[in-house]
């Protein structure tokens, strides 16, 4: 559990964050993989969250359902910049469609599962798991208390509070309301990016911990670039959804 004491003062640590989403913006605030993840990688992923379909009247009784899956029973296409509206046929946002979805993906958090299983991706590719860095948008409503007491990191166009934990702690934090939008390990490996406005998150670290991501039966992703779009309407490939 977490309390003022738990956010730092000093929040050096975080600006390489802040240096790499600045230089790379030029009018496009938010609006890129570059603007969301730090610039300064070899390779980048895309890593999608999954919507969920109910097996029980329990609220815990329920099995994941992938993008892939969606896309495919509603004759769309999955590929990198797919979005969620996109590949539904949901004529109403929050429906579901029966017998293959009931709940979509959220924005701007992990679940649990898909947070864990990229910890146990990431975990090997850094030299320093139990040194790392979550940083929390400042305008969640949660952080009211600590405003006068945690020091203020600026993250591109956002401003953030920082906590220091080991690499371990993302899933508890991803099961509260305290979720990070931005986490790395101390030596700078990789980054993970969970934007407020966003359902997937991006990754950005080298080649090797890009292929593992996209290589775990766990976690459904797709490689993209800095200079892709993260827009709601940056597919291109499916049809623009019409909404009820």
């Amino acid at each position: 559990m977490w309390t003022a004491d738990s956010f730092e003062q000093d929040v050096s640590a975080g600006a390489w964050v802040h240096e790499g989403l600045s230089r790379f913006a030029d009018g496009h605030r938010g609006t890129l993989v570059g603007d969301v993840v730090p610039p300064v990688f070899e390779a980048y992923a895309r890593v999608f969250p999954p919507a969920h379909r109910r097996t029980g009247p329990a609220a815990d009784e329920v099995e994941p359902i992938t993008w892939h899956e969606v896309a495919e029973a509603n004759g769309r296409t999955a590929h990198p910049l797919m979005e969620w509206d996109f590949i539904t046929t949901a004529t109403s946002l929050g429906r579901g469609q029966p017998g293959l979805w009931d709940e979509s993906p959220e924005t701007g958090k992990l679940d649990g599962p898909t947070a864990r299983a990229l910890i146990a991706v990431l975990t090997p590719l850094t030299t320093t798991p139990d040194q790392c860095w979550f940083a929390i948008w400042e305008g969640n409503t949660i952080l009211d208390d600590v405003r006068e007491h945690a020091g203020r990191m600026q993250a591109g166009w956002m401003g953030m509070f920082l906590i220091a934990d080991a690499i371990t702690a993302a899933e508890n934090w991803f099961r509260t309301l305290l979720a990070p939008n931005l986490w790395w390990p101390q030596d700078r490996a990789w980054c993970v990016a969970t934007n407020i406005d966003l359902m997937a998150s991006y990754v950005g670290g080298s080649r090797q911990c890009v292929e593992a991501i996209l290589a775990s039966s766990e976690l459904e992703a797709f490689e993209v670039g800095p200079e892709m779009s993260v827009q709601w309407d940056s597919d291109t490939i499916n049809p623009r959804p019409k909404r009820s």
